[in-house]
């Protein structure tokens, strides 16, 4: 097991701030919609056009964040016939972050795939990548606070919603286990 001090590079600038929020597919955006608001009460808050239907839901009290997100139509199909259910519905967890060009050299060294987005209309930069087990996360920074170019939206790197990228024969365990310093406890 490694120290705390040696989870993280120290001064590359890579800071994860907290939960930014939590992405969820429906089969049907106005029944998730009415749980999420009417009762479990969060509220409805504009959401970028990202060219498919969905919800930004946000805590109700003055400027509180959306931290649940929800989205239908093809991007909730993933390629599938159906709209998963359970906790295969959860389609990542988005963290808020600082540090952009640090985290994507973190990528690089540890030989992991990402993908990267610019939110339309607004000043959030994303990085997707995938834990081992395949969990989606969304790293998503202030791209105002940012140093250094904005995402790459080419046609290679760009993230597609609904669309994995993730696999599992090829990730880079080795790579990934030694840069963190990981010798033991290491159990495929």
């Amino acid at each position: 097991m490694t120290t705390p001090a040696a989870a993280a590079p120290a001064g590359d600038g890579a800071l994860t701030l907290g939960l930014f929020h939590l992405a969820i597919k429906t089969e049907d955006l106005a029944l998730t919609r009415a749980f999420w608001c009417g009762v479990i009460g969060l509220r409805d808050v504009p959401r970028p056009d990202f060219g498919y239907p969905g919800a930004w839901l946000a805590c109700p009290q003055p400027g509180g964040q959306a931290i649940i997100h929800v989205y239908a139509g093809g991007p909730a199909l993933g390629g599938l016939d159906h709209v998963p259910s359970g906790t295969a519905a959860i389609d990542h967890v988005s963290l808020a972050c600082a540090g952009y060009h640090a985290y994507r050299a973190r990528f690089v060294a540890a030989g992991l795939d990402w993908r990267e987005f610019l939110v339309p209309g607004t000043t959030l930069w994303q990085l997707f990548v995938y834990d081992p087990s395949g969990v989606q996360l969304e790293l998503t920074f202030d791209g105002a606070s940012e140093a250094g170019p904005p995402p790459d939206m080419g046609e290679a790197r760009v993230y597609r919603a609904g669309l994995s990228f993730f696999a599992a024969a090829t990730y880079p365990r080795q790579p990934l286990l030694s840069l963190h310093g990981e010798t033991r406890h290491a159990t495929r």
